[in-house]
C-alpha cells in the first residue's frame, strides 16, 4: 500500500511539472511575452481567456513563436482559443499577448500552458522499480495496478483542467456584470442629472410667468412683443 502511494506521488509531480497557470494584466498598447523551454518530440498546449476587457471588447492579439523566430501560431482579436503544437526543435518557445491595438483599455488574460513529452505522457510498469514486491500475496497483477492509476491520473487531470476553466469562465462572467453594472449606474446618473436640470428650469419658467418684476418674466414680454410687431 505503501508502496501504491509513492508511486501516485511520483507520477502527479511528473504530470503538473510542466504545467503553469498565470492570470496577466496587458496595459493598452504593450505587448507581453513569455518564454518555455520544450524538446523536440514535446507537445505545446496553450489556451487562453480574456478575462476582463477593461470597458473595451473581450479580445487579444496572440502568436507563438518558435526558437528561430517562426510564427506557429497567431489569432487577432480573440477573445479565447486552445492550441496544440508539436515542438520540432529544442530552445526557448515564445508566447506573446499584444495589446497594441488598444489605446485605452486594459486586456486581463488567463492563460494554461502544458507540455507534454515522455516524462508525463505515459508512465510504464518499465519506469518504476517492482523488483522488491512481493506480487504472489496480491489478487491483482502489476499491469492492473498500472492501468488504475493511469486512469485516476487521467481523470484527476481532467477535472483540474475543467475547474480551472470553469474558474476562469466565472471570473470572466463577473467582469462582464460588473462592467455592465457600472454602465447602468453611469447612464440612470446622466438621466437622473437630466431630469432634474429639466424639471428645474421648467419651474423658473414657470414661476417667472406669474411674477412681473423677475428678469424672466420681462425677457419673455419682450419676445412676445417682439413677435407682435414683427408679425404687425
Amino acid at each position: 500500500m505503501k508502496c501504491l502511494v509513492f508511486f501516485l506521488l511520483c507520477c502527479f509531480k511528473i504530470v503538473f511539472s510542466n504545467e503553469r497557470e498565470l492570470t496577466i494584466s496587458i496595459d493598452p498598447g504593450r505587448e507581453d511575452c513569455y518564454f518555455h523551454a520544450a524538446k523536440t518530440g514535446d507537445v505545446i498546449d496553450i489556451e487562453y481567456q480574456v478575462l476582463d476587457g477593461g470597458h473595451g471588447d473581450l479580445d487579444i492579439i496572440f502568436h507563438l513563436v518558435d526558437p528561430n523566430g517562426r510564427i506557429l501560431v497567431a489569432d487577432y482579436k480573440k477573445p479565447e482559443n486552445n492550441h496544440r503544437v508539436d515542438a520540432v526543435i529544442d530552445g526557448d518557445y515564445k508566447l506573446c499577448f499584444d495589446n497594441t491595438f488598444s489605446s485605452f483599455n486594459t486586456k486581463t488574460v488567463f492563460f494554461e500552458l502544458i507540455i507534454e513529452n515522455e516524462d508525463n505522457i505515459g508512465l510504464g510498469k518499465d519506469n518504476i522499480k517492482f523488483h522488491d514486491l512481493n506480487t504472489d500475496q496480491y489478487d491483482v497483477t502489476i499491469d492492473d495496478v498500472q492501468e488504475r492509476i493511469d486512469t485516476v491520473r487521467t481523470n484527476l487531470n481532467k477535472i483540474r483542467h475543467y475547474q480551472d476553466q470553469f474558474k476562469s469562465l466565472e471570473v470572466r462572467d463577473r467582469n462582464v456584470i460588473e462592467e455592465v453594472f457600472f454602465f447602468v449606474n453611469a447612464y440612470s446618473i446622466i438621466q437622473l442629472s437630466i431630469m432634474l436640470f429639466v424639471g428645474f428650469v421648467q419651474v423658473i419658467m414657470i414661476k417667472s410667468l406669474f411674477e412681473d418684476s423677475s428678469k424672466a418674466h420681462i425677457l419673455w414680454k419682450r419676445i412676445a412683443i417682439y413677435l407682435f410687431v414683427k408679425d404687425v
